[in-house]
């Protein structure tokens, strides 16, 4: 009643009751009201006491506001008040500032209630049940707890939103809601959600997210956008950040082309917002996480890639080449850039050929390093252009080859400064930051470039007037022993070291100063401070790399020499313990972890990331050299000699295995083609085995309805019923029997006249094919023979005629003897005489063969009509005997059926005599007589033939 006083603004009479009491009493009212509105007034006042009794509310009221949630769920308000009041129990109040004491309390109670709350999975599935409804005073407030749940156990949050059905998807659709505040705070959710977690990364990206945040961050406007861009971005690098999958995805959905406009900056760069330097430089870190050295070196390079075609390189140059543009912008610009060329051919050779908006124009590499030597510029920016210097070299020797080049006496130019120029100027300035970074710089121009190594020992450098010049060399190790810096010498030593190993001409150049070995040897043995440890073990390190590629050119310093040197001066073992303070030093493991020079302070910039990978390789080598001996050395030579011999013979092997791989591979190929082929072919034989089956089943099936009887009886019938036949079936075969036994008879007689009337041709003096062929050979010889004749009477009438012709001419040279003239002419006459005789007899035997030649051809007429007059007769006649041979076949078939039911009629008639019935045999006996006499017809038919 005091409460209820209290609420209608009545005078209290009694002591006034403590907020526990009124909390309790508005947890029974929710938990036993049945009207709706009680309820929802009850939960009104547990949400205006749910800041200040925070304790109190989340321990007695949070079970019946869960309750509420379930129960309640057709009444948007009192929904909407229960969220609230959760909210409020949960969330750390972050608008005041409140004393740490109080602070750790509060955040104490949020986790508190926050485990409270998610021990039952439930409740986490029901609040994601309730993100479904579009009432805003229902889905605001839950979107605001789950948030908070999320930060407050993030991980358990996360479990249970990803094995809920469409957890995932649920909250993704909090980005499409029309309303700001919704939306907003969704991007707040999700940025929490996809804290740490892959899986959920990954399902957020494949539910269009990508597409969605660019959208939102075009429409807010971009880079000038507000704190929803800042939001969108955020959520974005936890999308990408160490998520191979969702890059490549961001990759392949061709996003990447969607950031270039964020980057396009106006010629006026002046009065930046803040918020436009955070959008932008959030911007810059994604394009960051896509090329990041950690990630896949192809997908690295598929990036780099993509981002040089769509331009977005070009626009990030453009910035780093402008004006106007904030110091912390242009340094994460540089970065960027760096990471963007890291590597990629093609971008190093497009930023070396950027130039500043100078006159005359620069270079932009030239530019850079000026703001790395120069100690004016921000620690922050010149650890940046150091690291643009080494991705543009890291990985390409013509970069490399160029930037020596401009240190070569053919190339220098006086008239302009160079790359080379400014990096000498860097070693040996009195700036002990500009002589680290100078010398980490030229240290990478011969990183893994052997020709560059020796290019750089011709440069010479004039120290003062009227002294010869010195080399690069020699004017290294002359610093080193004017007793500079620590950080100088450490940055001289790593250029050293790194300029020497392998390569043995630069060994010897280097151990060509008599001052050098002693210098080094001093260095390791002296007991310096804490500071000096470090230099003491790159000295080390360089003696060393002396020792390990020493091709023992020099007497004085051999192998073998310099080993004794240092048992003597220092101490093998000792030698091995500076060695091993490289690797200890704490800034050695920090410069190990990433390629980018990460230092809080210029103090601490000591190491450099390559160096850190040639000291973990040369360590181990260096230590094994120093402590063999001579012996040792010899054996392991031999040893190598045998393991090259055993991998020539291992690369034999090899080749042999590749061929005989090759050769496996198609007979393998062979295989799988026979394979095929077999599989079509059991295919088709299994389909006409099928096929032939299928002909067998109609063929028996045609077979047993040509079996089928019936008697005409009654106990027939049903005898015959038992069987499977009708009277009818019966009747029908019988009858097929009598034609096909008709059409027999009648192709017998068709035959039988088809002989007779060859048989009649022939009498009639119709010539068969031989007696034909044997006339027309017998006239062929004749006519051979009367050619032969004719011949014969040809070459006698022509040695007539000779004989003739030789008389004339015997007769003209007679004329003046009168008697022998007239002998001549006798025989002359004789001659004509028989020569005219011969003639008559050739022609006529010309008339005879004439005569024979047509008789010839007449016959040839008429053994060509005859033969194919037989062969007419002969198709014919073997037509019908197939006919007849076909018929014949039927007839036995039908013949062995009726034999079949014959047989089975006349046991089923026994059965029936057996069983007392009487039967009359007339018909049956009948019928089986003129079975019989057609059985006997047809055998004699076949006597005949």
């Amino acid at each position: 009643m005091n409460f209820l006083r209290g609420v209608m603004g009545g005078q209290p009479t009694g002591p006034q009751p403590t907020g526990a009491e009124t909390i309790q009493k508005l947890c029974d009212r929710v938990a036993s009201s049945t009207l709706l509105e009680d309820r929802r007034d009850a939960v009104r006042a547990l949400k205006s006491l749910s800041k200040k009794y925070r304790m109190e509310v989340g321990t007695m009221a949070m079970d019946h506001l869960v309750r509420i949630l379930q129960t309640d769920r057709s009444d948007t308000e009192i929904l909407g008040y229960a969220l609230d009041t959760l909210y409020n129990i949960v969330c750390n109040d972050e608008e005041e500032e409140p004393e740490e004491n109080q602070q750790k309390q509060e955040d104490d109670l949020g986790a508190l209630f926050t485990d409270k709350f998610v021990q039952e999975t439930e409740n986490v599935t029901l609040l994601l049940t309730l993100l479904e409804e579009f009432d805003f005073h229902v889905r605001w407030p839950g979107v605001k707890l789950l948030t908070a749940l999320l930060k407050n156990q993030c991980a358990q949050v996360q479990g249970i939103i990803l094995v809920s059905p469409m957890g995932v998807s649920r909250l993704m659709d909090l980005l499409a809601d029309s309303r700001e505040v919704i939306r907003n705070d969704g991007l707040l959710l999700l940025q929490q959600l996809t804290k740490g977690n892959a899986a959920i990364q990954k399902i957020v990206a494949f539910e269009n997210a990508f597409e969605r945040l660019l959208d939102i961050i075009t429409e807010e406007g971009s880079s000038d956008g507000g704190i929803v861009v800042e939001d969108c971005l955020l959520l974005l690098l936890n999308l990408l950040k160490n998520n191979s999958s969702n890059q490549n995805f961001f990759k392949e959905g061709s996003y990447i082309q969607k950031m270039k406009p964020w980057f396009e900056v106006g010629d006026d760069n002046s009065g930046w917002s803040a918020q436009k330097v955070t959008n932008l430089h959030l911007m810059l870190q994604l394009v960051r996480v896509m090329v990041s050295p950690v990630n896949s070196p192809g997908a690295t390079a598929s990036c780099q890639k993509a981002m040089f075609q769509c331009g977005l390189l070009q626009q990030l140059c453009t910035i780093l080449m402008a004006t106007g543009v904030p110091a912390d912008i242009l340094t994460e610009t540089i970065n960027t850039v760096s990471e963007v060329i890291r590597g990629s051919e093609v971008n190093q050779d497009y930023f070396a050929s950027v130039n500043a908006p100078s006159n005359p124009p620069r270079p932009a590499i030239v530019v850079l390093l000026m703001s790395m030597v120069n100690e004016r510029q921000p620690f922050v920016l010149r650890c940046a252009v150091l690291y643009c210097f080494q991705c543009f070299l890291y990985k390409n020797h013509k970069g490399q080859g160029e930037i020596v080049a401009t240190l070569l006496p053919s190339t220098i130019d006086a008239n302009s400064i160079s790359a080379g120029q400014l990096l000498c100027g860097g070693l040996f300035s009195a700036d002990s930051l500009s002589n680290w970074c100078a010398a980490v710089a030229l240290a990478h121009a011969l990183q893994d470039n052997l020709t560059q190594k020796e290019q750089l020992l011709r440069v010479q450098l004039a120290t003062s007037l009227g002294k010869p010049p010195v080399s690069l060399l020699q004017q290294c190790t002359n610093i080193l022993s004017q007793g500079s810096r620590v950080q100088t010498k450490v940055g001289l030593l790593m250029l050293l070291c790194t300029w020497i190993s392998n390569c043995p001409i630069a060994v010897m150049h280097f151990l060509h100063n008599q001052d050098n070995v002693p210098f080094l040897t001093g260095q390791i043995s002296e007991n310096l401070g804490e500071d000096e440890r470090l230099v003491q073990g790159l000295c080390a390190l360089l003696l060393g790399i002396c020792i390990y590629y020493n091709d023992n050119s020099l007497e004085n310093y051999t192998k073998e020499k310099l080993k004794q040197l240092i048992e003597k001066r220092i101490g093998k073992e000792n030698f091995v313990e500076k060695l091993g303070f490289i690797t200890k030093h704490e800034l050695y493991s920090r410069a190990a972890q990433k390629p980018q020079p990460a230092f809080s302070t210029p103090e601490h910039m000591l190491f450099d990331h390559e160096f850190t990978k040639l000291v973990k390789e040369l360590e181990g080598m260096i230590t094994k050299a120093v402590l063999k001996s001579s012996e040792e050395e010899k054996k392991e030579e031999e040893v190598k000699k045998t393991l090259e011999q055993h991998d020539s013979i291992v690369t034999q092997y090899k080749e042999l295995i590749r061929e005989q791989d090759s050769q496996i591979k198609e007979l393998k190929e062979q295989v799988t083609l026979l394979t095929s082929q077999n599989e079509k072919m059991q295919s088709t034989v299994s389909q006409q085995l099928s096929q032939i089956q299928q002909h067998k089943d109609q063929y028996n099936i045609l077979k047993l309805k040509l079996g089928k009887d019936n008697q005409q009886t009654g106990n027939q019938a049903e005898a015959a019923h038992v069987n499977g036949l009708q009277p009818e079936e019966l009747n029908q075969l019988r009858e097929q029997l009598e034609e096909l036994q008709r059409q027999n008879q009648l192709l017998q007689t068709q035959l039988a006249e088809k002989d007779s009337l060859i048989t009649s041709m022939k009498a009639e003096g119709v010539p068969s094919a031989e007696g034909s062929t044997s006339e027309v050979t017998e006239l062929q010889r004749e006519v051979e023979l009367l050619k032969a004749q004719l011949q014969s009477q040809t070459a006698e009438i022509t040695q007539l005629q000779r004989e003739r012709q030789e008389l004339l001419k015997g007769s003209e040279t007679t004329a003046a003897v009168p008697g022998e003239n007239s002998l001549y002419k006798e025989k002359i006459a004789e001659l004509e005489s028989r020569l005219s005789a011969q003639t008559a007899e050739t022609q006529k035997f010309k008339g005879e063969v004439k005569t024979l030649l047509e008789s010839r051809e007449s016959m040839e007429k008429d053994l060509a009509s005859a033969t194919s007059t037989a062969a007419i007769m002969q198709a014919e006649k073997n037509k019908l005997q197939q006919e007849v041979q076909e018929s014949k076949k039927e007839q036995d078939d039908l013949l062995m059926l009726l034999a079949d039911q014959d047989q089975k009629i006349l046991s089923l008639k026994q059965r029936l005599k057996d069983l007392g019935e009487t039967i009359e045999d007339e018909d049956d006996l009948d019928s089986k007589d003129q079975f019989d006499d057609d059985e006997e017809e047809e055998e004699e038919e076949e006597c005949d033939e």
